[in-house]
């Protein structure tokens, strides 16, 4: 396994219910990710439609999303680039015949094969009257050729326990495709601070990373700031962003160097001590190996 790994996060103004240029836009950016040697493309989370529920065409969009994930898989393979294509909003048929939206992340290898799904688990309070959970299942991670990986959306960022089953599970790099505004906070709460969110993502995804000793692919839409945070960024323990963006559209590619992951656990020894048999915090996951 190669001891350093080149990722492309990728950003840019989501227009709402434009899937088709969305999707255009988004495999422009993967092919140029790829001419620059990535080895992984992210997206952003609702980069095909927009967090848009309300509007039923974004209902129907959801149902043929289907097809740009098969588009995905054929342009990794003919790029031979792994892809993380955000999420994708994707429509079933509940026990009561209604109709239930789910949001998926994928994992798809640099042959096309899709080695992982997740669908989100903690939903943002606005999102909960349109999206459902993934449940109680546990997190779990994936063998992928830039390692074993875990995937996250959004506010599961908010949640150490979902970093901590992730880990259990053995990923060393955990990517977090996300659509978080300014607006995720609300007036009473920006009264105190107008960037509160960027604050919010800054010091949780560099204290995820050393409390973890794992790297972090956080990829957010772009855009004016006041309606757009961006902020997408590669993030290591011991040494924080190695590359971040703002507010701007577009690219940034890096070397995430695998052996800075090895260092913080050989330092910190938090695997270490999850994996002992009397550890005592109690997780849902202790036993799991």
């Amino acid at each position: 396994m190669a001891s350093t790994h080149r990722i492309a996060v990728i950003q840019w103004q989501i227009k709402e219910l434009e899937i088709d240029y969305n999707h255009t836009t988004a495999c422009d950016y993967i092919r140029e990710a790829a001419t620059q040697g990535a080895e992984l493309a992210v997206l952003p989370e609702y980069h095909l439609s927009g967090m848009v529920p309300t509007d039923p065409l974004w209902a129907i969009q959801a149902g043929e999303s289907a097809q740009y994930l098969a588009n995905y898989q054929s342009l990794a393979k003919e790029l031979q680039i792994c892809i993380v294509p955000g999420t994708i909003i994707e429509k079933d048929i509940g026990p009561d015949q209604s109709d239930l939206f789910y949001n998926t992340a994928y994992f798809i290898s640099n042959d096309g094969t899709v080695l992982g799904s997740y669908r989100k688990k903690n939903i943002w309070h606005p999102e909960r009257p349109h999206l459902t959970s993934s449940g109680p299942e546990l997190h779990v991670a994936i063998d992928t050729p830039i390692g074993r990986v875990g995937m996250l959306v959004c506010w599961d960022l908010a949640f150490p326990e979902a970093f901590r089953e992730l880990i259990i599970d053995g990923a060393q790099i955990v990517i977090v495709p996300t659509y978080w505004t300014p607006h995720d906070a609300s007036p009473e709460a920006r009264a105190y601070n107008p960037d509160s969110e960027g604050l919010f993502l800054d010091s949780t995804i560099t204290s995820r990373c050393f409390e973890n000793t794992c790297g972090i692919v956080f990829v957010n839409a772009a855009g004016p700031p006041e309606d757009f945070l961006g902020l997408s960024q590669i993030t290591l323990p011991l040494v924080g962003p190695i590359a971040k963006m703002g507010n701007e559209e577009g690219l940034m590619v890096a070397d995430l160097d695998m052996e800075v992951i090895e260092t913080a656990e050989r330092n910190y020894k938090v695997r270490q001590d999850l994996n002992k048999e009397d550890w005592h915090y109690v997780y849902r996951h202790t036993g799991r190996k």
